[in-house]
């Protein structure tokens, strides 16, 4: 299987917007990219077309060129990168733009002129590695959330552990049954044991 193969061993094509001001630049690497199997949705010749473009067709990838007018390709990025990955061309191979483009969020990074060999493994790391970002954010964001449930109850267990002269397991178990008869999740009668105002009527 050669490299351009990959992308169309995928059950469904990754959609792509492409920008680069150069027109020429631009045609080709759309021909090299369809060829290889991937949906090119909409092409931009600047970096501020390239934000609209992705906003309204909410692609898998951009493929931003780093030289462009009216808003550069590491500006487009810092907008897109919330968005979807971003993959970075460029002739320019200076450690100030490497080190821009990282800091924008730029997954992965590609020095012209390429072919369609140097495109697909740069397209299929952006996109796993933009994979992973947003699972480890998720994963962080629920590992804040147990935290946070597990402080609450805590401070429930030592209100009651005071007020009804229970242990610690037997002030769990407490709240444990109540939200059981009440079909309540615990961190709600925690709160309702730490702030008895915030119990529903």
């Amino acid at each position: 299987m050669t490299t351009a193969d990959v992308a169309s061993t995928r059950p469904s094509p990754v959609r792509i917007v492409v920008a680069e001001d150069e027109a020429l630049i631009r045609m080709d690497l759309v021909e090299m990219l369809v060829e290889a199997g991937y949906d090119v949705l909409a092409q931009a010749s600047d970096g501020a077309q390239a934000i609209e473009l992705v906003r309204a067709h909410k692609p898998d990838l951009a493929i931003l060129d780093v030289k462009m007018p009216i808003l550069d390709g590491i500006s487009a990025a810092e907008e897109i990168i919330s968005l979807c990955p971003v993959l970075m061309l460029t002739a320019f191979s200076q450690r100030e733009l490497v080190d821009r483009a990282r800091d924008a969020g730029v997954m992965a990074y590609v020095l012209k002129p390429f072919t369609i060999n140097d495109l697909v493994p740069a397209i299929e790391i952006a996109i796993s590695r933009h994979t992973q970002m947003r699972s480890l954010a998720d994963e962080v964001a629920d590992l804040h959330q147990r935290l946070e449930t597990r402080k609450t109850i805590d401070r429930a267990k030592g209100i009651l552990m005071a007020a009804l002269n229970l242990t610690e397991p037997q002030a769990f178990s407490w709240i444990e049954k109540a939200a059981m008869d009440r079909r309540l999740p615990m961190r709600e009668v925690a709160v309702a044991v730490i702030s008895p105002d915030a119990v529903p009527d």
